[in-house]
């Protein structure tokens, strides 16, 4: 699943992460984040040093790395808390590419769904997770778990724009 390489168009390997990787992966982050503050979006300095070591999952793009995904459980069901992709490296496929290996193991892993938080009006955002088979999670169908991802997101000032959750069923 996660030998995703094909070395003959140049696409980066889908791997599981390395403790090494970690000062790169904060550099793909802060990169990716700058693309929210070139859209108008305000958001807090990124460091997802703590996220990463804790993580359940991670998965990396490239050698040094050019993106990663993150993939936790959230009220039984996997949660990408976190997908991002350097800006120099953007409009590959390489977060799609992410995303489907973070979906194929989840689903390995014997999940039925994957959710996310997301910013409804960024173009990469949600309109980019629906065009993948995202829907809407109505927050009446929210576990506790998720209720609690939402406020940690809002006390850390994330919740700077319109965001949602979204959920996408898996199958096996």
């Amino acid at each position: 699943m996660l030998a995703c390489d094909d070395a003959a168009m140049g696409e980066p390997t889908i791997r599981r992460w390395r403790t090494d990787d970690l000062p790169r992966l904060v550099e793909v982050s802060q990169a990716a984040d700058q693309l929210f503050a070139d859209a108008g979006l305000d958001l807090p300095v990124d460091n997802p040093t703590e996220e990463l070591r804790h993580a359940e999952h991670v998965l990396v793009a490239g050698s040094p790395a050019v993106g990663f995904a993150v993939v936790n459980t959230v009220d039984g069901r996997a949660h990408l808390s976190t997908l991002g992709v350097h800006p120099a490296h953007g409009r590959r496929g390489i977060g799609s590419r992410l995303l489907t290996a973070a979906c194929s193991m989840s689903a390995e892993l014997g999940r039925t769904a994957i959710t996310l938080t997301t910013f409804v009006d960024v173009p990469w955002n949600a309109p980019w997770y629906a065009a993948r088979r995202f829907t809407v999670l109505p927050d009446r169908e929210w576990g506790p778990q998720l209720r609690h991802v939402w406020a940690a997101e809002r006390a850390a000032g994330i919740v700077v724009a319109p965001r949602t959750a979204m959920i996408r069923r898996l199958e096996r």
